[in-house]
């Protein structure tokens, strides 16, 4: 399996960080010796780049990013953005007014910035959200009265709306809405949430356009992912890794399963594959 690969997609939660979200020396070590070789690190997140933890922000050497599941491709280093696919706003409204037939809550991100309500930002018990999760949110999200009331104020395109419950049933029946809708992605990272993007906003589509920028091939393009989300990315890299603690669906459909994210499964396979 061993290639010459230039370029390597990491998805933060669940792959590259720990379950504490915190990036080990091991996978640090791998991660700058990539650098050094000339292989571009890029991270692959459902998150918006300013929620991506300041340590890795500020790695030298990191200079392209994937966000929000691959609506946004983006040189960080010179803050310009190469690809966009986005929800337009009055599509966007729409979707955030929808969650109110469903126990849901939801949030919005619109030009880098995720806004969410103070009622769910304060009983995210409420929709199964875990402890280390709502710490994640709490400093991510920009607090507002009304998420809908801002995103139509704002009136600009959305890179990515979410949903989180506390009931399977209900998490159900609002996939089956959103995708009869046919005009959105739907794709999820945690067990009890779903993340609504455009078409066109996958992290394995992502990929290649920002590999075709760079001049690489597919072939020299490897991604780590761990969740539903990190479907494509598995898929379409030339080489496709799964985690040890990523969902049976991912593993099945990757080229090389790593130990797990609490065992420094990035490196692992680095060291292994590279």
């Amino acid at each position: 399996m061993r290639r010459e690969i230039r370029l390597i997609a990491l998805d933060l939660d669940g792959t590259l960080l720990d379950s504490q979200k915190r990036l080990s020396a091991r996978n640090e070590k791998a991660l700058k010796e990539c650098i050094a070789r000339r292989i571009y690190i890029v991270p692959c997140t459902g998150r918006i780049w300013g929620g991506v933890p300041e340590f890795l922000r500020t790695l030298p050497g990191i200079r392209y990013a994937i966000t929000t599941n691959g609506a946004i491709v983006e040189d960080v280093a010179e803050h310009k953005i190469l690809d966009e696919r986005k929800l337009g706003c009055a599509q966007a409204i729409d979707i955030l007014e929808m969650a109110g037939k469903f126990h849901t809550m939801y949030d919005a991100y619109v030009n880098g910035c995720a806004y969410g309500e103070k009622r769910f930002l304060e009983h995210m018990d409420d929709y199964a959200i875990p402890d280390t999760i709502q710490a994640m949110v709490r400093q991510t999200r920009q607090e507002v009265p009304d998420v809908v009331e801002k995103v139509r104020a704002l009136g600009l395109t959305v890179e990515k709306i979410n949903y989180f419950f506390g009931d399977q049933q209900e998490r159900a029946r609002a996939r089956r809405a959103l995708q009869d809708r046919g005009d959105v992605i739907v794709s999820s990272s945690l067990d009890n949430n779903l993340e609504i993007n455009a078409p066109g906003a996958t992290k394995g589509e992502a990929i290649l356009r920002l590999a075709k920028h760079l001049g690489l091939s597919r072939e020299q393009t490897m991604g780590f992912g761990d969740g539903e989300n990190d479907m494509t990315m598995i898929r379409m890299a030339g080489i496709g890794v799964a985690m040890g603690n990523a969902v049976e669906a991912l593993k099945a459909e990757a080229d090389y399963v790593t130990v797990t994210n609490d065992e420094d499964g990035v490196a692992d396979a680095i060291e292994k594959l590279l």
